[in-house]
Protein backbone atom coordinates (compact mmCIF):
# COMPACT_ATOMS: atom_id res chain seq x y z
CA UNK A 1 0.00 0.00 0.00
CA UNK A 2 1.19 3.61 -1.15
CA UNK A 3 1.79 5.85 1.02
CA UNK A 4 3.04 9.50 1.67
CA UNK A 5 6.36 10.26 3.55
CA UNK A 6 6.39 13.10 5.91
CA UNK A 7 10.58 13.64 5.28
CA UNK A 8 12.77 14.52 2.91
CA UNK A 9 14.30 11.88 0.61
CA UNK A 10 18.17 13.21 1.41
CA UNK A 11 17.53 12.76 4.90
CA UNK A 12 16.28 9.17 3.81
CA UNK A 13 19.16 8.58 1.58
CA UNK A 14 17.32 8.32 -1.56
CA UNK A 15 18.89 9.91 -4.91
CA UNK A 16 17.48 10.93 -8.45
CA UNK A 17 19.53 8.16 -10.74
CA UNK A 18 20.52 9.32 -14.06
CA UNK A 19 18.48 8.03 -16.87
CA UNK A 20 20.93 6.09 -18.25
CA UNK A 21 20.84 3.69 -15.18
CA UNK A 22 18.77 0.64 -15.06
CA UNK A 23 15.00 1.05 -15.52
CA UNK A 24 11.78 -0.91 -14.41
CA UNK A 25 10.37 0.26 -17.31
CA UNK A 26 8.98 3.51 -18.91
CA UNK A 27 5.45 5.65 -18.34
CA UNK A 28 3.50 7.48 -20.90
CA UNK A 29 0.49 9.21 -21.49
CA UNK A 30 -2.46 9.16 -24.29
CA UNK A 31 -2.76 12.56 -26.78
CA UNK A 32 -6.42 13.09 -27.53
CA UNK A 33 -6.33 16.94 -26.49
CA UNK A 34 -8.31 18.78 -29.65
CA UNK A 35 -7.09 22.23 -28.70
CA UNK A 36 -3.35 20.86 -28.75
CA UNK A 37 -3.48 17.64 -30.91
CA UNK A 38 -4.87 18.17 -34.41
CA UNK A 39 -7.54 16.15 -35.28
CA UNK A 40 -8.39 15.39 -31.78
CA UNK A 41 -4.78 13.57 -31.51
CA UNK A 42 -5.79 11.09 -33.94
CA UNK A 43 -2.43 12.11 -35.97
CA UNK A 44 -0.40 12.18 -32.56
CA UNK A 45 -1.80 8.74 -31.50
CA UNK A 46 -0.30 6.63 -34.08
CA UNK A 47 3.11 8.42 -33.23
CA UNK A 48 2.64 7.64 -29.64
CA UNK A 49 2.09 3.84 -30.82
CA UNK A 50 5.27 3.50 -32.91
CA UNK A 51 7.14 5.23 -29.75
CA UNK A 52 5.81 2.99 -27.20
CA UNK A 53 6.82 -0.08 -29.12
CA UNK A 54 10.55 0.94 -29.88
CA UNK A 55 10.71 1.38 -26.16
CA UNK A 56 8.99 -1.24 -25.28
CA UNK A 57 11.68 -3.27 -27.44
CA UNK A 58 14.25 -2.70 -24.40
CA UNK A 59 11.86 -2.37 -21.81
CA UNK A 60 8.50 -2.74 -20.51
CA UNK A 61 5.94 0.36 -21.05
CA UNK A 62 2.74 1.71 -19.36
CA UNK A 63 0.70 4.26 -20.69
CA UNK A 64 -2.09 5.76 -18.54
CA UNK A 65 -5.53 6.75 -20.73
CA UNK A 66 -8.41 8.78 -20.10
CA UNK A 67 -11.63 6.36 -19.64
CA UNK A 68 -13.12 7.25 -22.91
CA UNK A 69 -10.14 6.25 -24.90
CA UNK A 70 -9.25 3.03 -23.39
CA UNK A 71 -10.65 0.99 -25.78
CA UNK A 72 -9.29 2.55 -28.78
CA UNK A 73 -5.61 2.68 -27.38
CA UNK A 74 -5.84 -0.97 -26.40
CA UNK A 75 -6.74 -1.47 -29.81
CA UNK A 76 -3.84 0.67 -31.45
CA UNK A 77 -1.32 -0.40 -28.97
CA UNK A 78 0.52 -3.73 -28.63
CA UNK A 79 -0.82 -6.33 -26.52
CA UNK A 80 2.63 -6.41 -24.64
CA UNK A 81 2.18 -3.07 -23.68
CA UNK A 82 0.18 -2.20 -20.26
CA UNK A 83 -2.47 0.09 -20.54
CA UNK A 84 -4.29 1.54 -17.27
CA UNK A 85 -6.39 4.36 -16.67
CA UNK A 86 -5.07 7.65 -15.48
CA UNK A 87 -7.15 10.68 -15.56
CA UNK A 88 -5.21 13.49 -17.24
CA UNK A 89 -5.40 17.02 -18.86
CA UNK A 90 -2.40 16.20 -21.71
CA UNK A 91 -0.25 13.60 -22.48
CA UNK A 92 2.89 14.73 -20.75
CA UNK A 93 4.16 12.50 -18.80
CA UNK A 94 8.00 13.55 -18.02
CA UNK A 95 6.28 16.69 -17.18
CA UNK A 96 3.15 16.10 -14.97
CA UNK A 97 4.10 12.68 -13.88
CA UNK A 98 6.12 11.39 -10.76
CA UNK A 99 10.45 11.43 -10.41
CA UNK A 100 11.51 8.31 -9.14
CA UNK A 101 14.16 8.03 -6.87
CA UNK A 102 16.22 5.08 -5.10
CA UNK A 103 18.64 4.18 -1.73
CA UNK A 104 21.30 2.25 -1.80
CA UNK A 105 19.27 -1.09 -0.68
CA UNK A 106 17.59 -0.43 -4.39
CA UNK A 107 13.96 0.58 -2.95
CA UNK A 108 11.96 2.79 -5.02
CA UNK A 109 10.12 6.24 -3.86
CA UNK A 110 8.82 8.87 -5.87
CA UNK A 111 8.54 12.57 -5.75
CA UNK A 112 5.28 14.08 -6.19
CA UNK A 113 5.76 17.75 -8.09
CA UNK A 114 3.41 20.69 -8.01
CA UNK A 115 2.33 21.47 -11.33
CA UNK A 116 0.54 24.39 -12.94
CA UNK A 117 0.65 23.51 -16.78
CA UNK A 118 3.90 25.72 -17.19
CA UNK A 119 3.00 28.50 -15.97
CA UNK A 120 -0.54 28.87 -13.93
CA UNK A 121 -3.78 30.71 -14.87
CA UNK A 122 -1.30 34.07 -16.86
CA UNK A 123 1.32 32.11 -18.86
CA UNK A 124 0.28 28.53 -18.19
CA UNK A 125 -0.40 26.51 -21.72
CA UNK A 126 -3.93 25.21 -20.69
CA UNK A 127 -6.82 25.53 -18.24
CA UNK A 128 -7.76 23.02 -16.41
CA UNK A 129 -4.80 20.94 -14.78
CA UNK A 130 -6.16 19.46 -12.03
CA UNK A 131 -6.32 16.08 -13.35
CA UNK A 132 -2.63 16.02 -14.40
CA UNK A 133 -1.81 17.45 -11.18
CA UNK A 134 -2.95 13.87 -9.80
CA UNK A 135 -1.00 11.70 -12.40
CA UNK A 136 2.35 11.05 -10.36
CA UNK A 137 0.24 10.10 -6.88
CA UNK A 138 -1.66 7.61 -9.11
CA UNK A 139 1.31 6.12 -10.75
CA UNK A 140 2.46 5.61 -7.29
CA UNK A 141 -0.51 3.41 -6.46
CA UNK A 142 -0.55 1.61 -9.36
CA UNK A 143 2.80 0.82 -8.08
CA UNK A 144 2.45 0.75 -4.58
CA UNK A 145 5.85 3.28 -4.67
CA UNK A 146 5.49 5.50 -1.56
CA UNK A 147 5.51 9.19 -2.24
CA UNK A 148 7.17 12.60 -1.18
CA UNK A 149 4.91 15.50 -1.77
CA UNK A 150 6.94 18.54 -2.22
CA UNK A 151 5.97 21.69 -2.14
CA UNK A 152 7.10 23.08 -5.06
CA UNK A 153 6.62 23.59 -8.97
CA UNK A 154 8.68 21.74 -11.29
CA UNK A 155 8.28 19.33 -14.27
CA UNK A 156 10.37 16.76 -15.27
CA UNK A 157 11.75 17.83 -17.97
CA UNK A 158 13.18 20.95 -16.59
CA UNK A 159 15.89 18.92 -14.81
CA UNK A 160 19.18 16.54 -16.12
CA UNK A 161 20.80 14.57 -13.25
CA UNK A 162 23.96 12.54 -13.85
CA UNK A 163 23.23 10.00 -10.57
CA UNK A 164 26.20 11.67 -9.17
CA UNK A 165 25.72 14.42 -7.59
CA UNK A 166 25.22 16.97 -10.41
CA UNK A 167 21.48 18.47 -11.66
CA UNK A 168 21.77 20.97 -14.93
CA UNK A 169 19.03 22.99 -15.39
CA UNK A 170 18.53 26.44 -17.08
CA UNK A 171 17.25 30.04 -15.41
CA UNK A 172 14.84 30.79 -18.30
CA UNK A 173 12.24 27.80 -16.36
CA UNK A 174 13.26 27.34 -12.92
CA UNK A 175 13.95 31.11 -12.11
CA UNK A 176 10.66 32.31 -14.35
CA UNK A 177 7.91 34.04 -11.81
CA UNK A 178 5.27 31.92 -13.12
CA UNK A 179 6.77 29.13 -10.90
CA UNK A 180 7.65 29.84 -7.60
CA UNK A 181 7.57 33.45 -7.87
CA UNK A 182 8.32 33.77 -3.68
CA UNK A 183 11.41 31.61 -3.85
CA UNK A 184 14.84 33.01 -4.32
CA UNK A 185 17.40 31.08 -6.63
CA UNK A 186 19.51 29.89 -3.34
CA UNK A 187 16.06 28.44 -1.97
CA UNK A 188 15.21 27.00 -5.66
CA UNK A 189 18.95 24.95 -5.59
CA UNK A 190 17.78 24.15 -1.83
CA UNK A 191 14.34 22.13 -2.33
CA UNK A 192 16.40 20.53 -5.84
CA UNK A 193 18.88 18.89 -3.01
CA UNK A 194 16.42 17.69 -0.60
CA UNK A 195 14.51 16.17 -2.99
CA UNK A 196 16.72 14.75 -5.62
CA UNK A 197 19.99 14.34 -3.52
CA UNK A 198 22.24 16.50 -5.29
CA UNK A 199 24.93 18.79 -4.20
CA UNK A 200 25.80 20.89 -7.05
CA UNK A 201 23.56 22.73 -9.43
CA UNK A 202 24.80 23.96 -12.61
CA UNK A 203 22.81 26.49 -14.40
CA UNK A 204 22.73 27.85 -18.18
CA UNK A 205 20.57 30.54 -19.40
CA UNK A 206 18.47 29.54 -21.89
CA UNK A 207 16.67 26.97 -23.63
CA UNK A 208 15.87 25.78 -27.19
CA UNK A 209 14.56 29.26 -29.44
CA UNK A 210 10.68 29.64 -29.14
CA UNK A 211 10.24 26.29 -26.44
CA UNK A 212 6.80 27.21 -24.96
CA UNK A 213 8.00 25.42 -21.25
CA UNK A 214 10.11 28.24 -20.53
CA UNK A 215 13.24 27.01 -22.15
CA UNK A 216 13.73 22.87 -20.04
CA UNK A 217 17.02 21.46 -20.28
CA UNK A 218 15.50 18.16 -21.68
CA UNK A 219 15.79 19.92 -25.60
CA UNK A 220 18.67 21.54 -25.12
CA UNK A 221 21.04 19.45 -23.21
CA UNK A 222 20.98 16.29 -20.97
CA UNK A 223 23.51 13.61 -19.70
CA UNK A 224 25.04 10.86 -21.69
CA UNK A 225 26.90 9.71 -18.48
CA UNK A 226 28.49 10.89 -15.62
CA UNK A 227 30.86 13.99 -16.86
CA UNK A 228 29.67 13.95 -20.50
CA UNK A 229 27.03 16.24 -21.83
CA UNK A 230 24.88 16.46 -24.97
CA UNK A 231 23.97 19.79 -26.29
CA UNK A 232 21.71 21.32 -29.12
CA UNK A 233 23.73 23.06 -32.07
CA UNK A 234 23.38 24.86 -35.33
CA UNK A 235 26.39 26.83 -36.73
CA UNK A 236 23.85 29.16 -38.37
CA UNK A 237 24.74 32.55 -36.97
CA UNK A 238 22.05 33.97 -37.96
CA UNK A 239 19.89 31.95 -36.20
CA UNK A 240 18.24 32.76 -32.74
CA UNK A 241 19.44 29.47 -31.48
CA UNK A 242 23.18 30.45 -32.30
CA UNK A 243 23.61 32.96 -29.02
CA UNK A 244 22.08 30.45 -26.88
CA UNK A 245 23.67 27.41 -27.49
CA UNK A 246 26.74 29.07 -27.42
CA UNK A 247 26.49 30.95 -24.45
CA UNK A 248 25.14 27.13 -22.89
CA UNK A 249 28.51 25.68 -24.38
CA UNK A 250 30.78 28.14 -22.61
CA UNK A 251 29.02 27.77 -19.12
CA UNK A 252 28.88 24.07 -19.34
CA UNK A 253 32.53 23.90 -20.54
CA UNK A 254 33.82 26.05 -17.76
CA UNK A 255 31.34 23.82 -15.19
CA UNK A 256 32.72 21.61 -12.67
CA UNK A 257 30.50 19.02 -11.25
CA UNK A 258 29.66 17.48 -8.20
CA UNK A 259 32.73 14.60 -8.41
CA UNK A 260 35.26 17.55 -9.72
CA UNK A 261 35.31 16.72 -13.28
CA UNK A 262 34.85 19.45 -16.28
CA UNK A 263 32.23 18.39 -18.26
CA UNK A 264 32.95 16.88 -21.76
CA UNK A 265 30.54 18.69 -24.18
CA UNK A 266 29.32 16.93 -27.20
CA UNK A 267 27.41 19.34 -29.91
CA UNK A 268 24.40 17.89 -31.62
CA UNK A 269 23.03 19.96 -34.81
CA UNK A 270 19.53 21.01 -34.37
CA UNK A 271 17.25 20.33 -37.52
CA UNK A 272 16.18 22.74 -39.69
CA UNK A 273 13.43 25.17 -38.24
CA UNK A 274 10.38 23.25 -38.20
CA UNK A 275 7.40 25.16 -39.65
CA UNK A 276 4.04 24.66 -39.12
CA UNK A 277 1.46 23.93 -42.10
CA UNK A 278 -1.69 25.19 -43.16
CA UNK A 279 -2.82 21.88 -42.99
CA UNK A 280 -1.25 20.98 -39.35
CA UNK A 281 -2.35 24.41 -37.89
CA UNK A 282 -6.04 24.06 -39.52
CA UNK A 283 -7.32 20.70 -37.20
CA UNK A 284 -6.35 22.30 -34.18
CA UNK A 285 -9.65 23.52 -31.62
CA UNK A 286 -9.57 27.09 -30.56
CA UNK A 287 -10.11 27.16 -27.08
CA UNK A 288 -9.28 30.34 -24.36
CA UNK A 289 -6.29 29.32 -22.23
CA UNK A 290 -4.50 27.05 -24.74
CA UNK A 291 -1.49 27.82 -26.31
CA UNK A 292 -2.59 28.63 -30.46
CA UNK A 293 -1.24 26.40 -33.02
CA UNK A 294 -0.63 28.98 -35.79
CA UNK A 295 0.13 28.42 -39.27
CA UNK A 296 4.01 30.02 -39.88
CA UNK A 297 5.25 29.08 -36.37
CA UNK A 298 8.13 27.83 -35.55
CA UNK A 299 8.55 24.82 -33.33
CA UNK A 300 11.07 23.96 -30.90
CA UNK A 301 12.52 21.19 -32.51
CA UNK A 302 15.55 19.27 -31.41
CA UNK A 303 17.59 16.18 -31.37
CA UNK A 304 18.44 16.60 -27.72
CA UNK A 305 14.62 15.05 -26.52
CA UNK A 306 15.54 11.38 -26.66
CA UNK A 307 14.52 8.64 -24.01
CA UNK A 308 17.55 6.62 -22.88
CA UNK A 309 16.26 3.13 -22.48
CA UNK A 310 17.56 -0.44 -21.11
CA UNK A 311 20.20 -0.57 -24.05
CA UNK A 312 18.30 1.54 -25.98
CA UNK A 313 18.22 5.17 -27.61
CA UNK A 314 14.73 6.13 -29.45
CA UNK A 315 15.15 9.62 -30.85
CA UNK A 316 13.19 12.10 -32.49
CA UNK A 317 13.61 12.17 -36.90
CA UNK A 318 12.05 15.24 -38.72
CA UNK A 319 12.70 13.86 -42.42
CA UNK A 320 15.50 16.07 -42.37
CA UNK A 321 18.99 16.70 -43.70
CA UNK A 322 20.14 16.49 -40.05
CA UNK A 323 19.01 13.26 -38.91
CA UNK A 324 21.44 10.84 -40.44
CA UNK A 325 23.92 13.01 -38.69
CA UNK A 326 21.84 13.09 -35.33
CA UNK A 327 21.66 9.38 -35.05
CA UNK A 328 24.88 8.48 -36.04
CA UNK A 329 26.34 10.96 -33.76
CA UNK A 330 24.22 9.52 -30.89
CA UNK A 331 25.39 6.18 -31.68
CA UNK A 332 29.18 7.29 -31.18
CA UNK A 333 28.00 8.24 -27.54
CA UNK A 334 26.14 5.65 -27.05
CA UNK A 335 28.29 2.78 -28.26
CA UNK A 336 26.47 -0.06 -26.19
CA UNK A 337 22.65 0.89 -26.95
CA UNK A 338 20.87 0.88 -29.92
CA UNK A 339 19.62 3.74 -31.53
CA UNK A 340 16.31 3.99 -32.85
CA UNK A 341 14.81 6.96 -34.87
CA UNK A 342 11.05 7.45 -34.91
CA UNK A 343 9.92 10.21 -37.40
CA UNK A 344 8.50 13.08 -34.60
CA UNK A 345 6.88 15.78 -36.16
CA UNK A 346 3.55 15.33 -34.69
CA UNK A 347 4.89 15.16 -31.09
CA UNK A 348 6.76 18.64 -31.99
CA UNK A 349 3.47 20.31 -33.33
CA UNK A 350 2.06 19.57 -30.09
CA UNK A 351 4.72 21.15 -28.49
CA UNK A 352 7.19 18.95 -26.92
CA UNK A 353 9.21 15.46 -28.28
CA UNK A 354 9.98 11.83 -27.22
CA UNK A 355 11.65 13.11 -23.83
CA UNK A 356 8.75 15.02 -22.96
CA UNK A 357 6.02 12.24 -23.19
CA UNK A 358 7.94 9.70 -21.40
CA UNK A 359 8.77 8.69 -18.03
CA UNK A 360 11.66 6.20 -16.50
CA UNK A 361 10.96 4.52 -13.38
CA UNK A 362 14.06 3.21 -12.31
CA UNK A 363 15.26 -0.56 -11.44
CA UNK A 364 14.81 -1.37 -7.54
Amino acid sequence: MAKTIDSLPVDNGYRMPGEFEPHKGCWMLWPERPDNWRLGGKAAQKTWVNVATQISKFEPVTVGINHQQYANARAMLPEHIRVVEISNNDCWMRDNGPTFVINAKGNVRLVDWGFNAWGGLKEGLYFPWDLCSAVAQKVGEIEGIDRYKAPFILEGGSIHVDGDGTLITTEECLLNQNRNPDLSKDEIESYLKNYLNVEKIIWIDKGVYQDETDGHIDNICCYIRPGVVALTWTDDKTDPQYDISVDAYERLSNSVDARGRKLSVHKIHQPNPIIITKEESSFVDSVDGTIPRNTGDRMAASYINFYIANNGIVMPLFDDPFDQIALKALEELFPNREVVGVNAREIILGGGNIHCITQQQPAG
